[in-house]
């Protein structure tokens, strides 16, 4: 029997057939991990172009009632007004450094009579309960503060908070609890800094680490994946042709070659024989 007749039998065909089907799920795999990758480097760059930009008005970079553009992420804004402290909130489970902790949300009525949400920074969990040990205060009055522009969150279904805390920070929701003013909810802001400045304000934001992670050379194992498939397909059914070949000639299986190893150990047992 010939190799290709052999390949054409039902039991090759249906391994061909598992053969093709885990390529094209390697394959899928492997354009998933190279569409991560395309989303990481775009939002790497991003940061790059907008991080240390000179800080802009609001409105030029957040219109009236849009949502902000995925360009602008990470802008910073110059903004004036002062805080609200009795509409400000705590955001749940925001670890930082694998530290459990919460975000501080406190709402800036601006000049305009409008309420933009700051993200004030970051707070460890309390020694005995599950809440900060101590909220670091804003500064009272008139304050000037520029932020980095963020868009808010979604909503995850299930997931509670208590009295004086969310569990996401979604700005449709929160503009809800807040009776001073219309709240923008295109966007809010992670504090960089504030004037006149506090003695003592919660954890600010740095700045995201520049890595685009392992996708590129997932990409590349699942490709290759996707080809050894076929190659162990290839060397299997090689093998087993020539071992029908050879039951058919009677001919013998070629011996496979020895080791180094083996070898040795034969050259050191014939010494001690002798």
């Amino acid at each position: 029997m010939s190799i290709l007749s052999l390949a054409l039998t039902r039991r090759w065909l249906g391994w061909l057939a598992f053969t093709t089907v885990f390529a094209v799920v390697c394959v899928l795999l492997a354009q998933w991990q190279w569409s991560r990758r395309v989303e990481v480097v775009a939002e790497m760059r991003v940061i790059a172009e907008n991080w240390d930009s000179v800080p802009v008005e609001l409105r030029e970079v957040l219109p009236p009632g849009a949502e902000l553009d995925p360009a602008s992420e990470w802008s910073p804004v110059a903004l004036e007004g002062e805080y609200l402290l009795e509409s400000q909130v705590l955001v749940r489970n925001r670890p930082l450094n694998a530290r459990p902790g919460f975000e501080v949300l406190t709402p800036l009525l601006l000049d305009s009579g409008e309420v933009f949400i700051v993200d004030r920074g970051w707070l460890p969990v309390g020694s005995a309960q599950d809440s900060p040990d101590v909220v670091p205060a804003p500064p009272e009055g008139r304050v000037q503060v520029v932020v980095r522009l963020k868009p808010g969150e979604p909503t995850i279904a299930g997931r509670g908070a208590p009295e004086g805390q969310i569990a996401t920070i979604h700005l449709p929701e929160l503009a809800e609890s807040i009776d001073a003013g219309e709240v923008i909810t295109g966007a809010y802001g992670l504090l960089d800094s504030e004037s006149p400045s506090v003695a003592e304000r919660p954890t600010a934001a740095t700045r995201p680490v520049n890595d685009e992670g392992p996708h590129l050379s997932y990409t590349f194992q699942w490709y290759l994946f996707a080809l050894l498939g076929f190659v162990g397909f290839g060397w299997a059914l090689r093998q087993e042709h020539r071992t029908a070949r050879a039951a058919e000639t009677g001919e013998a299986l070629p011996t496979p070659k020895r080791g180094l190893d083996a070898e040795v150990e034969d050259a050191i047992l014939d010494a001690r024989e002798r």
